[in-house]
């Protein structure tokens, strides 16, 4: 079970699946968000950038205005410096995911649910007793990846933390802390983030959002914020706008240092009224769009 599992909360509101890489870079300009942000005095302080956390084999995001950002930043922060430690995170899943004598798996949804649960199992390559074992969160972590032909090890931010070797890198949170987010849910959360698992499975163009992050439809993703499982505001609070405003309270003091940050977290985090280019400008920055 634990190889299977994938580390990345927010493959939840972005993920990657859906079309080949050809068909959907064909025609389409890479413009992934991508935001100066600068002090009153006009002095820079950061850049924004959302990322997406998997992707398949050859779709080529960089450009020339990302890659002069990335080279002039002093440091990278990022949701998770630790991404290629598996081992790790692997230890960490187990240990916050497994609690013995879980109620059967078929029985955390409702009834007419359960032959899209069952499916969504056996397409992912498990099996019911597999969860016997496995909180709620967990199993729709798991089986999100079910829908997902984006590989990890494609993610932007790893690509972001190899582009940034030798230079530091800070994290907002680690495998720990965002998993935790999860695992404190009340069952009942937990259970409607697996519902809503289920429903994004037979989402009619599953690649949307990936299309959206590739070409930075910033209206589309924000949309996805409050859409889906998004839409229940318990797992929005839990999932997103508190996760931003914790963040946000890290940002703060790291711009307080003249040292420059390229800050690259799920490109949900970025976009809307409460995400992170909201609130640097309520806090008086400038904030301007650059890709």
């Amino acid at each position: 079970m634990a190889r299977k599992f994938i580390l990345g909360s927010l493959a939840l509101l972005l993920t990657a699946c859906g079309s080949s890489a050809g068909s959907e870079a064909e025609g389409q300009q890479a413009s992934p968000l991508l935001y100066e942000v600068t002090s009153q005095d006009g002095a820079q302080q950061t850049w924004l950038f959302g990322t997406i956390h998997a992707l398949p084999d050859g779709v080529d995001w960089r450009t020339p205005v990302l890659q002069e950002a990335i080279g002039s930043a002093d440091y990278l922060v990022v949701e998770i410096a630790e991404l290629d430690n598996q081992r790790a995170m692997v230890d960490t899943f187990m240990a916050l995911s497994r609690t013995p004598d879980q109620p059967d798996i078929g029985t955390r949804v409702e009834t007419e649910e359960r032959p899209r649960l069952f499916d969504l199992i056996e397409r992912a390559g498990y099996t019911p007793h597999d969860f016997a074992s496995v909180e709620t969160w967990a199993a729709a972590l798991m089986l999100a990846q079910a829908n997902s032909t984006g590989d990890p090890a494609n993610g932007v931010d790893r690509a972001l933390l190899k582009d940034f070797q030798g230079r530091e890198i800070r994290e907002f949170e680690g495998a720990a802390l965002q998993l935790g987010i999860f695992d404190q849910l009340p069952e009942k959360e937990q259970r409607d983030l697996l519902a809503g698992v289920l429903e994004e499975s037979a989402a009619d163009d599953p690649a949307k959002l990936r299309k959206a992050w590739l070409t930075g439809d910033e209206d589309t993703l924000t949309d996805a914020t409050t859409k889906g499982i998004m839409a229940d505001p318990e797992l929005r609070d839990a999932i997103l706008t508190g996760r931003n405003d914790a963040w946000m309270v890290q940002l703060d003091e790291m711009l307080s240092d003249p040292a420059k940050p390229f800050v690259a977290v799920g490109a949900a985090h970025i976009v809307g009224p409460e995400g992170l280019a909201a609130q640097l400008e309520a806090r008086g920055y400038t904030v301007t769009r650059i890709q």
